[in-house]
């Protein structure tokens, strides 16, 4: 089966038209049809580390149970008051049942909400977006933000050494 449109989050999901592998068994039983089955797809997305593109397969399990129309009537006459559970009820439709949401259910709770490319993926640098895989030495001189004024400070200071620095004699028209 071709996967629905959207069917994953904003960092991974199954793209629109892949294709959906399904083993489905259905069993029908008093109440209607229970369908138990497996969803594979392929996965892909991008590490929330350093954002290179990755792929993946996904397997999801699911078991949803399709009502018989009648049944519907017969819940009314032995009604409980329950209402959340009759709006979770799922029904066939002309011996037809649509599998759609329980498949996006299934596909979106088994996502990694925060997919890596590596378990020891080191992401990004802070300063200045480098790949931090490419580089595992790479580092920034970054001076304490406490500390930030006084370094201003020592920097006119040493500025002011380079002004006040003494001349080499021979060098000064002024001494001949």
């Amino acid at each position: 089966m071709a996967a629905p449109k959207d069917l994953g989050i904003e960092v991974i999901g199954v793209r629109e038209d892949a294709t959906v592998e399904l083993d489905l068994r259905l069993e029908s039983v008093m109440e209607g049809v229970l369908v138990t089955g497996t969803a594979r797809a392929p996965l892909s997305g991008e590490c929330v580390r350093c954002l290179e593109p990755l792929e993946r397969e996904l397997e999801a399990d699911f078991q949803e149970m399709y009502s018989y129309p009648d049944a519907d009537d017969r819940s009314r006459e032995a009604d409980t008051g329950d209402d959340a559970e009759e709006e979770e009820t799922l029904f066939l439709e002309a011996d037809l049942f649509d599998l759609e949401p329980v498949l996006r259910d299934a596909v979106v709770l088994s996502l990694p909400l925060q997919p890596v490319c590596r378990e020891n993926c080191p992401g990004l640098c802070a300063e200045c977006g480098a790949r931090l895989a490419d580089d595992p030495d790479h580092q920034h001189d970054v001076a304490d933000i406490r500390w930030a004024s006084l370094q201003g400070l020592a920097d006119a200071m040493r500025d002011g050494e380079k002004d006040n620095a003494p001349r080499d004699r021979g060098d000064d028209p002024q001494e001949k």
